[in-house]
């Protein structure tokens, strides 16, 4: 499958590989392949981003992202249906947290990694992974860039799909932003 990856594609992987590196984080996730999506200038799903204004939020994207992770990766929903049967996750996190330390829900602990040091991807970040693939041959693309990933992690449900959601950067937007004049522009 990787063959099919763009460069672009392939920089927002290893990108991901280098925000997981510098989080100290024991796997890489759909969180840092959202991040690595962030960095990149000049491709596809930049200009998507732009033009849904993403980028110029990034602050507010990486402060849901740690809230979220701060609540040990339950999504708004989730919380909501708690909050329905009278569970109010908030309260149990700042309990959590006065007992056990600040961000004791967010499960950064790394499990033991072999003498490489290489991280690897946690099972939902694989599966982002392949359905970029399948959103690619479902748009008729040969290949994977980098807004094939951005289009799978936006169709996964889950906290990145809720936070891009939140931020105006649903699936129907991003294909919509990936469509228009500049959204065609091929770059990689």
């Amino acid at each position: 499958m990787f063959e099919r990856f763009t460069e672009a594609a392939r920089n927002v992987v290893k990108g991901a590989v280098t925000h997981a590196e510098r989080a100290d984080a024991g796997s890489v996730t759909e969180e840092h392949l959202l991040l690595a999506l962030l960095d990149r200038e000049g491709t596809r799903s930049a200009v998507a981003f732009g033009a849904l204004g993403v980028t110029a939020r990034r602050a507010s994207v990486e402060s849901a992202l740690a809230e979220a992770r701060r609540r040990g990766g339950l999504t708004r929903a989730d919380a909501d249906a708690l909050a329905g049967i009278g569970i109010d996750v908030t309260e149990i996190v700042s309990k959590v947290e006065a007992a056990h330390g600040a961000g004791a829900l967010a499960g950064d602990r790394k499990p033991k990694r072999r003498w490489t040091g290489h991280r690897p991807f946690t099972r939902p970040a694989k599966d982002t992974l392949e359905q970029s693939l399948r959103v690619a041959l479902g748009r008729g693309d040969r290949h994977i860039g980098d807004e094939h990933l951005l289009l799978a992690l936006a169709a996964r449900p889950g906290v990145v799909a809720d936070v891009l959601a939140d931020h105006g950067a649903t699936y129907t937007a991003l294909e919509r932003a990936l469509s228009g004049p500049a959204g065609d522009a091929r770059a990689s």
